[in-house]
């Protein structure tokens, strides 16, 4: 039976009127990469950071790594590592001088030096914090969480800012760290690092965890399984589209219409355009995705 590295028992945070976190339920298992992903106030990072033991819940049980992170706070930091959302150094601390430091915080640290060398930071080392790209400054608090060799760690919106390339090199980069035996939490605004990176994902809103499972099982969840986009160069009835068998409905805007179906619904499409006469081009399929279902879940309107 796999540990249990992590475990949530209905955890409650509040501020004054509001309820950051309603409640909350979840086991991470040893070895998982488990995201937590949801809209702007949802309650991810008051999540993560009552598990990390950052805050006190004020209802539940939160267990880590077997201990209550608020009663045996110090005996845990010697076991997770932590990136934090916000996280900052001062602009000209050097790049090796902030690994010595956080080395000297443990009792058995790894080696800086490897570290930073494993973490593509090598020729950075006497560099100024400030000189650093967003991708090296991420990579180095990547270090100074792994500083400690934690067997858990914890990731809140690790790139955020950061270009698709930056985005791409930091999501290897934890699937070597994955690789090394180390369990992960993590939370994400990005869909599609929650769908390659994770063995599981939360969907959290309003404080409350409304689905849970792989990222291919919540794909099923989806309203529809592929999205048909063609352009039209004469007339069309969408009508007649939208009667075909498992498709569920039909949007039109000018010449670019956008067909939402389910399995095998391509081939009868392309049948019934033939049949109507109706030239067509640049058709293309997208399957359903994570960002389709958190998006049916949670909503589509904006929120601060």
């Amino acid at each position: 039976m796999t540990e249990t590295v992590i475990e949530v028992v209905n955890l409650r945070k509040v501020y004054g009127p509001t309820v950051a976190v309603a409640d909350v339920s979840f086991e991470v298992r040893r070895g998982e990469i488990v995201g937590i992903i949801g809209p702007n106030g949802a309650g991810k990072t008051t999540t993560i950071e009552c598990v990390e033991g950052q805050r006190r819940p004020d209802a539940g049980q939160v267990r880590v790594l077997g201990q209550d992170p608020q009663d045996r706070a110090a005996l845990l930091r010697e076991r997770i590592g932590v990136q934090l959302q916000a996280a900052a150094l001062p602009p000209r601390i050097k790049v090796w001088e902030a690994i010595d430091l956080f080395a000297s915080f443990y009792r058995r640290p790894l080696d800086g030096r490897r570290l930073l060398e494993e973490m593509g930071l090598g020729e950075k080392t006497h560099s100024l914090f400030m000189k650093l790209s967003g991708g090296q400054r991420q990579r180095l608090f990547i270090a100074l969480a792994l500083i400690n060799d934690p067997e858990l760690l914890f990731l809140d919106e690790l790139t955020t800012g950061l270009d698709p390339q930056g985005r791409r090199m930091m999501w290897d980069l934890i699937r070597g760290i994955r690789a090394r035996g180390k369990t992960i939490l993590l939370t994400t605004h990005y869909m599609e690092e929650a769908e390659r990176l994770c063995d599981r994902v939360a969907i959290v809103d309003h404080g409350r965890i409304i689905a849970l499972d792989t990222p291919r099982n919540l794909v099923r969840l989806a309203p529809f399984e592929t999205r048909i986009t063609f352009q039209v160069e004469n007339g069309l009835d969408t009508a007649a589209l939208a009667a075909l068998e498992a498709v569920t409905r039909v949007e039109r805007q000018g010449d670019e219409v956008v067909v939402y179906a389910g399995d095998g619904a391509l081939g009868r499409l392309v049948r019934a355009l033939e049949t109507q006469g109706c030239r067509f081009r640049e058709l293309r399929t997208q399957s359903s995705s994570l960002e389709e279902v958190f998006l049916g879940l949670t909503g589509r309107e904006m929120r601060d």
